[in-house]
């Protein structure tokens, strides 16, 4: 399941971005090195979140534990970044596998 959320402010420039939990564990992910602006969601293992955020976010991913939770990971969304040309790279990759 993807799940689609959330516009930066209209006045930045922003990227999208998509993340996937490739885990067996919940995580919850946020962003809260923008000033004014809070990001927080809950991603499920094998789901995967698209989001709008400026490229200098990071996203920090908590992974769910007995205890609580574990800061486990900070990714830039720069990095996360979806594009016309990861899109059609994918999808010449299948072509390529299938026929």
């Amino acid at each position: 399941m993807i799940q689609a959320l959330d516009r930066v402010l209209p006045i930045q420039s922003s990227v999208l971005c998509c993340y996937a939990n490739t885990t067996n564990s919940l995580q919850v992910v946020r962003i809260t090195n923008i000033p004014h602006w809070w990001f927080e969601r809950v991603v499920f293992p094998g789901q995967r979140l698209l989001f709008e955020a400026v490229p200098d976010a990071r996203l920090e991913i908590h992974t769910g534990a007995a205890t609580g939770s574990i800061l486990s990971d900070k990714i830039s969304c720069d990095r996360l970044r979806v594009g016309e040309s990861s899109v059609h790279s994918e999808d010449d990759e299948f072509r390529s596998r299938n026929y």
